[in-house]
C-alpha cells in the first residue's frame, strides 16, 4: 500500500524502514503487514537488486512492470557492483572477519552508496510512497544506508526463537543424513551468533528515536498490540490493516510466501508454543547469551502480561 506524495515531499527526507536481523526470522511477514499500512511500500530484500539485475524473483505482470519502471530510473550499474560483489564485500557480516577484503570494501563503498541512493529514490518515486520497507536484514547494510544524505533509516531489529531459525535452515536435509545435519547446524549457529553480535552493535549505534527491538513471537501472539506500538515507534498514524487479507504487493525478493497475491497473519500462542520438537542442545547453549543481551535492548516492544498469551491461544 502506498500514498501519493504531496508537493512538499521533495524537501522531506526519504524514510527507510529497515528490518534487520538473521534470515528466516519473519521479516517477509512483517514487511507485508507494514506494507499494507498507509504511506508504506514493501520493497522486499532490496539488497538482491544488484545480484538479480533489477528483476524480481517471481514474475507476474504487475510485479515485473513495477521493477522495470524502477530500473528505468536508475543509471547504468558500474561493472564492479554487478552480481554479488557488493553483498560479499559490503553487506555480509562475515566480511568483518576477512581483513584481506577490507581495502576492496573501502574502494567499492562510494559507488555502492551512490547506487543505493539512486535506487531507493527510484523505488519511492515509482511506488508513490514516502516510507520504503527494506527487509534485506543484513546489519552492515543498515549501517551504510544510514550514511545516505536525505534518507532517514528507521531500524527494526527483528528476532525469532533461535531453535526455529536453525531448524528452518536444516529443512530439506533428511534426519538420516546425520553428518550433514550436524555440520550445517554448526555453521548456522556460528553465522547466527555473528549476525546477532553485529546487529546488536549496529542497533546500539543507531539514533534511539529511530530504532526498536521486536520479537517475531510477539507479533504472532498479539499482532494488533505489537503493530500499534511498532507504528507509533515508526512515527506513523496509519490504521491497522485487515490481518486476514494482506496484499503481498510487488516485493523484489523474500520468503516463498510472497509468490501469492494475498496472505493472512495467523495468531498463535506465545513464545512457549514455539518450542520445537527439533530442539538442539548446541543451539540452546550457543545462543543462550543473546537471550540476556536482547532483554536489555531498548527501546523495545514490551512483552504482554503473562496471561495474555494464554488468552490468545
Amino acid at each position: 500500500m502506498s500514498s501519493q506524495p504531496s508537493e512538499n515531499d521533495s524537501t522531506r527526507p526519504l524514510r527507510i524502514t529497515y528490518l534487520m536481523g538473521a534470515g528466516h526470522s519473519g521479516s517477509s511477514l512483517l514487511g507485508v503487514v507494514l506494507g499494507n499500512c498507509e504511506g508504506f511500500f514493501y520493497a522486499g530484500e532490496v539488497e538482491e537488486w544488484l545480484a538479480k539485475g533489477g528483476a524480481a524473483r517471481w514474475g507476474g505482470g504487475e510485479r515485473t512492470r513495477f521493477w522495470e519502471r524502477v530500473r528505468e530510473r536508475v543509471s547504468e550499474v558500474p561493472p564492479q557492483l554487478r552480481g554479488g560483489a557488493a553483498n560479499r564485500l559490503i553487506e555480509r557480516s562475515s566480511v568483518l572477519l576477512q581483513p584481506e577484503r577490507w581495502a576492496a570494501r573501502r574502494r567499492l563503498l562510494p559507488a555502492y552508496l551512490s547506487l543505493q541512493q539512486e535506487l531507493l529514490r527510484a523505488i519511492a518515486e515509482t511506488s508513490g510512497a514516502r516510507n520504503i520497507i527494506d527487509s534485506s536484514h543484513f546489519p552492515l547494510r543498515a549501517r551504510e544506508l544510514e550514511k545516505l544524505p536525505g534518507v532517514e533509516v528507521y531500524l527494526v531489529f527483528l528476532v525469532r526463537e533461535p531453535q526455529e531459525v536453525v531448524a528452518s535452515h536444516l529443512r530439506g536435509i533428511s534426519p538420516h543424513e546425520v553428518a550433514e545435519r550436524r555440520a550445517r547446524s554448526v555453521t548456522t549457529n556460528a553465522g547466527l551468533w555473528l549476525t546477532q553480535l553485529v546487529s546488536v552493535l549496529v542497533f546500539l549505534r543507531h539514533p534511539r528515536r529511530r530504532r526498536v527491538f521486536v520479537r517475531h513471537e510477539q507479533l504472532l501472539a498479539d499482532p494488533e498490540r505489537v503493530l500499534s506500538e511498532l507504528l507509533e515507534r515508526l512515527d506513523s498514524r496509519s490504521a491497522l490493516p485487515d490481518l486476514g487479507a494482506l496484499e503481498v504487493g510487488t516485493p523484489l525478493e523474500g520468503n516463498w510466501m510472497l509468490r501469492g497475491a494475498t496472505i493472512a497473519l495467523r495468531r498463535s500462542g506465545g513464545a512457549a508454543s514455539h518450542a520445537s520438537a527439533r530442539a538442539s542442545r548446541l543451539t540452546a547453549v550457543a545462543q543462550w547469551p543473546w537471550r540476556l543481551v536482547h532483554s536489555l535492548l531498548s527501546p523495545a516492544i514490551p512483552d504482554p502480561p503473562p496471561d495474555r498469551y494464554d488468552r490468545a491461544r
